[in-house]
C-alpha cells in the first residue's frame, strides 16, 4: 500500500532533512575539531621529549673518582670529614687563601672546588686540578708514600720493581755493543780493569764495581738471555766464602726472585760439606709482595701462614704456596743479615723468617717501611695527552709479633751494635768459623764480599 504525501508535507520534510544536514554537519565539525584536538595530544604525548645537553664537568668527576677510590681503598678508613678537610686544606694551598665547605664531605668539597674552578682560565684547570688531588694523596698517611701518577711514574715504578735500570746500559758499561758473545765480553773486562785499577779515584773504583757487575752479570748464559730479552737484571747473587759456608745476597724482591734464587742455589748442589748459609737482605728495598708466598714457601715449608696484611679494621693472612726447595734443605745453620735499609717487603720477609725461626737475625733494626701500595686506575681523565693513576697506601704489613711494622721496624735476634754480638752468635752455633763469616760479610758493603 502507498503512502502519498501532500507538497505541504514534502517542503515541511524537506526543511527537516536540511536541519538534520546542518546538525550532521555541524557535528562533523565537531567530531573533526575534537579528532584533530585528541591526535595532537595523543602525537604530543608520543613525541620523546628533547633530550637537553648537560656538559660534563670532567674535573667534578675526576675528583670525586680519586675520594671515592681512597675512601674504598686506604690502609685506613677515612672519615668524610677527614678526607673532605684535606681538599679543603689543599684548596688553601693552592690559592693561598681561606676556603670553607657548605658541608664536610664529597658534595660540600664539590662545590667549592668548582666555584674556584670555574673562576680559572681554561688553560690552567687542568694543572689546578692534577696539583690538587696530588696535594690530598700526599698528605694521607705516612706523608709522601701515596700520589697522583702519570704514565711515566707508573713505568718507571713497573722498571724498579722488575729490576731495569732504563738509564744503564750493562754492555755499555763494558764498551761494547748489545748482544756481544763471550768473547767479546771476556776482552772488554779485561781492558777496563786494566784502565781502572791504575787510577785511585773514588769515580774509578766506583766505575770498576759497575764493571764487574756488568760483566758477572752477562757472563751467566742464563742472566744474559734474560738480560738481552728483557732488561731485567738478577736479583740473587751467591758466592762460596767459606768450603761449609755460602752467602747468598738478596738484592730485591722481584717477580724473577724464584728464578734467580733456583739458579744460584743450584749452582753449589754438588760442593760437599756445604751446610751453612748467610742470607743476606741487606739496603733490599723490597719490592713485589704478590710473589712473598711463593719465595717464602722453601724456607718455611707449604701451606704455612707466611704473613698477614692489615687493612681498614681487617687482617688477612697469606699462606705460603710453594714448599721446600731442594738445593736449600741441606743448610742446617742459617744467619740472617737485615740493616736500617733493609725495607718493605724484605722486612716481611725478614719477620716470617724469625717467627719460623729459619735462622738467626744479626743486624740492626729494620728501615719501618710497613706500607704496601697500588696503582689504581683513573676512568675520569681531564687530560687527552696524560693518562693519570693513582699510586695509594692500601695495606700495613705486621712483623712476627703481629705488630705493624710501619716505623717500628723487625727488631734483630742479636743486634750487631752489641758489643757481645760475637759471643752471642757463637752460643746458638759453636761456630768461631760462622762468626768470622758473619763478620766479614757485615763489614763488606751489600753484594761486594
Amino acid at each position: 500500500m502507498f503512502k502519498f504525501i501532500s507538497k505541504k508535507n514534502k517542503k515541511r520534510k524537506t526543511g527537516q532533512n536540511k536541519k538534520y544536514l546542518i546538525i550532521i554537519a555541524i557535528l562533523v565539525a565537531i567530531l573533526v575539531i575534537a579528532g584533530a584536538t585528541a591526535g595532537y595530544f595523543v602525537f604530543r604525548r608520543d613525541q620523546k621529549p628533547e633530550e637537553v645537553q648537560i656538559e660534563k664537568n670532567i674535573y667534578e668527576e675526576f675528583l670525586s673518582e680519586i675520594y671515592d677510590k681512597i675512601q674504598e681503598n686506604y690502609w685506613n678508613k677515612i672519615s668524610d670529614e677527614e678526607l673532605a678537610t684535606l681538599f679543603r686544606l689543599g684548596l688553601e694551598k693552592l690559592t693561598n687563601a681561606p676556603q670553607s665547605l657548605k658541608s664536610n664531605d664529597k658534595s660540600g668539597m664539590i662545590e667549592t672546588t668548582n666555584k674556584i674552578i670555574d673562576k680559572l682560565e681554561e688553560n690552567k684547570k687542568k694543572d689546578f686540578t692534577a696539583q690538587l688531588a696530588h696535594l690530598v694523596l700526599w698528605n694521607l698517611k705516612p706523608f709522601g708514600r701515596s700520589a697522583l701518577y702519570v704514565k711515566k711514574d707508573e713505568e718507571n715504578l713497573k722498571n724498579r720493581v722488575m729490576n731495569i735500570n732504563p738509564q744503564e746500559n750493562l754492555y755499555s758499561v763494558l764498551g761494547v755493543e748489545d748482544n756481544a758473545n763471550q768473547e767479546k765480553l771476556n776482552e772488554a773486562y779485561r781492558n777496563k780493569v786494566n784502565e781502572l785499577d791504575n787510577q785511585e779515584t773514588e769515580e774509578a773504583k766506583q766505575e770498576l764495581e759497575k764493571v764487574k757487575y756488568a760483566y758477572e752479570v752477562l757472563s751467566n748464559a742464563e742472566n744474559k738471555k734474560r738480560y738481552d730479552e728483557t732488561k731485567t737484571e738478577p736479583t740473587v747473587f751467591g758466592k762460596l766464602i767459606r768450603p761449609t759456608i755460602l752467602h747468598l745476597y738478596i738484592s730485591k724482591i722481584s717477580p724473577t726472585i724464584l728464578e734467580d734464587l733456583k739458579r744460584e742455589t743450584e749452582k753449589f748442589d754438588n760442593t760437599g760439606g756445604l751446610n751453612t748459609l748467610i742470607l743476606d737482605l741487606r739496603a733490599n728495598v723490597g719490592g713485589s709482595l704478590d710473589i712473598l708466598p711463593y719465595l717464602l714457601g722453601p724456607f718455611i715449608g707449604p701451606n704455612n701462614y707466611a704473613f698477614e696484611l692489615f687493612q681498614q679494621a681487617n687482617y688477612e693472612p697469606f699462606k705460603t704456596k710453594l714448599g721446600w726447595l731442594p738445593s736449600l734443605v741441606r743448610y742446617k745453620k742459617v744467619v740472617i743479615l737485615a740493616d736500617e735499609k733493609t725495607q718493605s717487603s724484605a722486612e716481611v720477609m725478614v719477620a716470617s723468617l724469625k717467627k719460623y725461626n729459619v735462622g738467626v737475625f744479626v743486624g740492626t733494626k729494620t728501615k719501618g717501611w710497613g706500607t704496601i701500595e697500588k696503582v689504581y686506575e683513573i676512568d675520569h681523565q681531564i687530560d687527552e695527552s696524560e693518562k693519570y693513576s693513582i699510586f695509594l697506601v692500601n695495606h700495613l704489613t705486621l712483623r712476627d709479633d703481629n705488630q705493624p711494622i710501619e716505623e717500628a721496624g723487625v727488631e734483630p735476634v742479636i743486634d750487631i751494635n752489641d758489643p757481645e754480638w760475637e759471643n752471642k752468635l757463637f752460643e746458638y752455633f759453636n761456630s768461631n768459623e760462622l762468626v768470622k763469616a758473619v763478620k766479614e760479610a757485615w763489614n763488606s758493603s751489600p753484594g761486594k764480599i
